[in-house]
C-alpha cells in the first residue's frame, strides 16, 4: 500500500495533534482542526489504511488513534518541517554561548540546562575526551629543602596538587622561572599538542633546572592524561519526565530514571550514526529496554571543524521533534560561529 499525499497529511495531523494533547486522535478531530478538504468518513477510511500499514495504532481504552514508532519515524524522515524555533529560545542559546565562550565545557553545560528548561525534556552531554582538560595555570612552591609543591589548575578549574623532589640548592626564583616557562608554552594545550619544538624551547631556557622540568612535565602529562581518559557525561532535567502524561506510572518512571543514572546506558543512548550531525532514535531504536517509551535526539558539536562533544534530548516518543531538532541545530551553528570569532 502506497503513501499518497492525503495519507501523509492525515498521518502528520495525527502526530502533531497527539504531540500537542497527549490524547488519542479521532477522525472528527482531524476533520474539524485540519483543513484537509475531505469528509470525516474519508479520513476514517484513510486512518484504517494507516493502521493497517503499522503507522498508527489504537490504544485499548480509546476509539482514537496514536502514532506508532514507525509512524513517528516516517514523520521525522519525510514530513517534519525543521521549523525555526521561537526567537526567544534562539536568543537564549546565543546569549548562553557568547557570554562564556572561553570555557567550552561550561558553555555546553549551561546550554544543556537551558535546553532542559525550554523543551521540558532530559538533556545529556558527552564531552569528548580529546578536547577535555588542558592546563590553565601551574605554580611550583618551595615547601622545605629538597621538596616543592606543584599546584595545577586545569581549564575546567579543577585543581591538583603534587609534591616534587628537587635539588636542595634550588631556590624559589628557580621554581618561579620553571612555572613561568611552562605556563607560557603549555597553557591551553592538550598533551597531544606538546610539539617537540615547544618542549625544546622550555629545556633550552631551563638548562640549569632540567631535573625539575623533567619531573614536572612527566607529572603534568600524567595528570592531564588521566583527566582526559574517560568521556565526561552530564545529565540535566531528569525529573522532567515526571511531568509527562506517559510517565504517571511511578514504577515505570522509577525504572527509567534509574537507567539514566547508569553511564553505560547514557553512552549507548548518545551513540550517533548520522554524518549530518543529528541522529533521531525512536522507541525501540534506542536499544535500551528501559527507555523503549522514549525518543532520543543527538547532535554533534564542533569547534573549528573538530567534534568537541554531543548533546542529546531524551523525551517521550510524543516529543516535539521539529522544535527539538531545530534547537539542537541552532545550538550547533551558534556555538561554532561564536568560537570562530575568537580567531
Amino acid at each position: 500500500m502506497e503513501m499518497d499525499s492525503r495519507k501523509e497529511k492525515i498521518l502528520e495531523a495525527v502526530v502533531l495533534d497527539y504531540i500537542e494533547t497527549a490524547e488519542p486522535v479521532g477522525s472528527r478531530t482531524i476533520s474539524k482542526k485540519y483543513d484537509l478538504g475531505v469528509s470525516s468518513a474519508t479520513i476514517r477510511n484513510e486512518m484504517a489504511d494507516l493502521e493497517e500499514m503499522g503507522l498508527i495504532e489504537q490504544p485499548h481504552t480509546s476509539a482514537g488513534r496514536i502514532p506508532s514508532e514507525a509512524g513517528y519515524r516516517y514523520y521525522v524522515d519525510y514530513l517534519m518541517n525543521k521549523s525555526d524555533i521561537q526567537e526567544e529560545a534562539k536568543q537564549l542559546i546565543t546569549t548562553t554561548i557568547r557570554n562564556k565562550r572561553e570555557q567550552v565545557g561550561e558553555v555546553l553545560r549551561d546550554s544543556m540546562k537551558m535546553l532542559a528548561e525550554v523543551t521540558n525534556c532530559t538533556t545529556v552531554m558527552v564531552l569528548d575526551d580529546k578536547h577535555g582538560t588542558t592546563l590553565k595555570l601551574l605554580q611550583l612552591l618551595p615547601v622545605e629543602p629538597g621538596k616543592a609543591l606543584m599546584v595545577i589548575i586545569m581549564e575546567d578549574d579543577k585543581i591538583e596538587n603534587r609534591f616534587l623532589e628537587i635539588p636542595e640548592s634550588m631556590t624559589k626564583e628557580d621554581l618561579d622561572l620553571v612555572s613561568l616557562m611552562i605556563n607560557q608554552n603549555l597553557r591551553g594545550l592538550k598533551v597531544d599538542d606538546w610539539q617537540r619544538h615547544i618542549l625544546e624551547n622550555i629545556f633550552q631556557n631551563l638548562q640549569h633546572q632540567r631535573q625539575v622540568v623533567d619531573c614536572a612535565l612527566e607529572m603534568l602529562s600524567s595528570i592531564l592524561g588521566i583527566q582526559n581518559a574517560d568521556k565526561k557525561i552530564y545529565l540535566e532535567g531528569g525529573l522532567n519526565m515526571l511531568s509527562q502524561p506517559e510517565f504517571k506510572d511511578v514504577t515505570k518512571v522509577k525504572s527509567l530514571l534509574q537507567s539514566l543514572e547508569q553511564q553505560e546506558v547514557l553512552t549507548q543512548l548518545m551513540e550517533a550514526d548520522n554524518a549530518a550531525g543529528i541522529t533521531v532514535k525512536i522507541g525501540a531504536e534506542t536499544g535500551v529496554d528501559q527507555v523503549k517509551d522514549c525518543s532520543v535526539i543527538v547532535a554533534d558539536y564542533k569547534v573549528k571543524g573538530e567534534t568537541i562533544g554531543k548533546v542529546g534530548l531524551i523525551g517521550p516518543t510524543r516529543m516535539d521533534y521539529a522544535t527539538a531538532v531545530s534547537m539542537l541545530n541552532t545550538m550547533a551553528l551558534t556555538l561554532e560561529e561564536a568560537y570562530q570569532e575568537i580567531e
